[in-house]
């Protein structure tokens, strides 16, 4: 199986406030994040992990990061950047890019941190998966991605906020 997660970020007690989530503290988030992550993917299984990992970098940090099960791929997000010159950070990943193309059973999927207006094969059936944006509403960014869904495009935010803190597949997005 091919999962997709975004935005986890870990060790970052501020993010509770900042998007909602239903936690009474870090611990809370970060067991139910791994949780929920190990109890569907299995270490055969790829996730592509669309940034924003973790906020903080620590024994603890790379302790829970290293039991998230399956094959990781990280697509750099801007918290990221800073932890990408430590070595413990990057061994947790078979991969660590910018911008990815895979193919997700036939299809071809764009992966990116950040949500993008018009993407390689926009007009041509290529999905666009990103996070960033958490579970915002009512601003811009919102505007312009209903705008493009609404013509027909395939663009989802696979982020924890809005993914029920479970990593997702491409055809639950395509479901919702």
């Amino acid at each position: 199986m091919i999962y997709y997660t975004s935005d986890l970020h870990l060790g970052h007690k501020n993010i509770l406030r900042l998007s909602d989530r239903p936690f009474a503290d870090l611990d809370e988030m970060h067991q139910t994040i791994m949780d929920n992550w190990n109890s569907i993917v299995t270490d055969k299984d790829e996730v592509y992990i669309l940034g924003d990992v973790a906020f903080k970098l620590n024994e603890e940090i790379n302790s829970l990061i290293a039991s998230l099960k399956g094959r990781k791929h990280l697509i750099i997000g801007n918290h990221d950047k800073k932890f990408l010159g430590k070595e413990k950070f990057r061994a947790h990943f078979e991969t660590i890019q910018h911008y990815l193309e895979i193919e997700d059973s036939g299809r071809t999927v764009i992966l990116f941190h950040y949500p993008i207006a018009e993407w390689d094969g926009f007009y041509h059936d290529t999905y666009h998966l990103y996070g960033h944006i958490h579970n915002t509403t009512g601003n811009l960014t919102d505007d312009i991605i209903t705008k493009i869904k609404s013509e027909g495009h395939n663009m989802f935010n696979v982020g924890v906020d809005v993914n029920d803190f479970v990593p997702v597949t491409l055809d639950g997005l395509c479901s919702k």
